[in-house]
């Protein structure tokens, strides 16, 4: 199914009319102090009222059946408002990696709980190195005897690893890489907030001693299994670095226009009127790279994959550009605690941060052109 453009007009006001409401600066900066860091009334209500979790979820397992396209929408205005949810941990990974399974049961299992928003979820890969290559991967999976699996090691940066009521491991066998899920309340999980950089997107390390696990898709598959995880989930975050790299031009702006100096608005001056036009051409860049890769993806195109480590860079790029040049525009007040600017800059780097950084997506992206 695919929207057309005035719907997704209609998408995009219905999405920023409920982030402005329920995801202001007051909201964002109480979430980041508060255990959850999200507020489930306000998840209910994305569920209830816009049925966002299941916006990208086939109808089959109970979603709208909808693309990346829609979803990049929705991306972009949640990454303009900072909203602190499990969206990306449920609905880019958790998800996307339960389809890429091809496991028919354990869609049918678990995808109707996250399309109504009664799951949370969370994909857990990285260790203690940060890397998302399956190939770095320690934590160990053996048969438990009963035709079941058990799942032992260590898992850090699990994007909303405390509060996920399902979790998604990839963890090795004598196959290979594979992916298992996981209970919250399985016996021999624990998990423990990490402080990190960015306070909006809560992360966790997650122990697992000999925690029952489910198999997900066929034993050795998780190579295969992230690789397309990791191109679909590269271009939602995409999305969302260009939603927040569009505030922070605008809000840069704005401020030029009313901030006065010298008996004149400070936009007026040539060194600020330059910054402002190097991010719009950020911006710009950003937005036309990862709404390409979206649409090719949901045309399942050839390209996709070197598109989605395109859009990856070029976002990661821009978000960062945006957020530092903001902090310069406002100038002293920039660098304050009380200021949103440096929240952008937080999310800024630890987006680009997110799945490797700069020399691994640009690896990424040389792989993907076969060089």
């Amino acid at each position: 199914m695919t929207a057309d453009e005035s719907e997704l007009r209609e998408l995009r006001a219905s999405v920023r009319e409920f982030m402005e409401a329920k995801s202001p600066e007051e909201a964002v900066r109480k979430l980041m102090e508060s255990q959850p860091r999200f507020d489930p009334a306000v998840w209910s209500q994305a569920a209830d009222q816009l049925r966002l979790p299941g916006l990208a979820i086939p109808e089959e397992y109970g979603g709208d059946g909808f693309g990346l396209v829609e979803l990049g929408v929705v991306l972009e205005e949640m990454g303009r408002a900072l909203f602190c949810a499990p969206f990306f941990a449920t609905v880019l990974l958790a998800a996307q990696a339960l389809l890429a399974s091809g496991d028919k049961q354990a869609c049918a299992r678990l995808l109707p709980g996250i399309a109504a928003g009664r799951t949370t979820a969370t994909l857990a890969v990285a260790e203690d190195h940060g890397s998302w290559d399956p190939a770095m991967v320690s934590a160990r999976a053996v048969p438990d005897g009963d035709g079941g699996w058990t799942v032992r090691g260590r898992k850090s940066f699990v994007i909303d690893g405390t509060t996920a009521d399902l979790i998604l491991v990839v963890a090795r066998t004598v196959a290979g890489p594979t992916l298992f899920a996981v209970e919250r309340d399985a016996a021999g999980l624990a998990a423990e907030p990490m402080e990190t950089l960015d306070a909006t997107r809560a992360m966790a390390r997650l122990t697992f001693d000999a925690v029952p696990a489910t198999l997900v898709g066929s034993e050795g598959a998780g190579g295969r299994i992230m690789a397309r995880v990791l191109d679909i989930a590269s271009v939602g975050l995409a999305a969302e670095q260009a939603g927040g790299a569009r505030r922070c031009l605008e809000t840069s702006a704005d401020y030029a226009r009313v901030r006065h100096q010298f008996g004149r608005p400070i936009g007026s001056f040539q060194a600020v009127k330059h910054k402002c036009a190097d991010m719009l051409v950020q911006v710009e860049l950003a937005e036309a790279s990862s709404r390409e890769a979206a649409r090719l993806a949901d045309e399942d195109s050839p390209d996709f994959a070197v598109a989605a480590a395109v859009a990856h860079a070029c976002c990661s790029r821009a978000y960062m550009t945006a957020a530092m040049e903001n902090i310069q525009v406002h100038g002293g007040i920039g660098f304050t605690w009380e200021h949103p600017a440096h929240l952008y800059f937080r999310r800024a780097k630890s987006s680009q941060l997110l799945f490797g950084g700069p020399a691994v997506y640009h690896e990424r992206l040389l792989d993907r052109l076969g060089i």
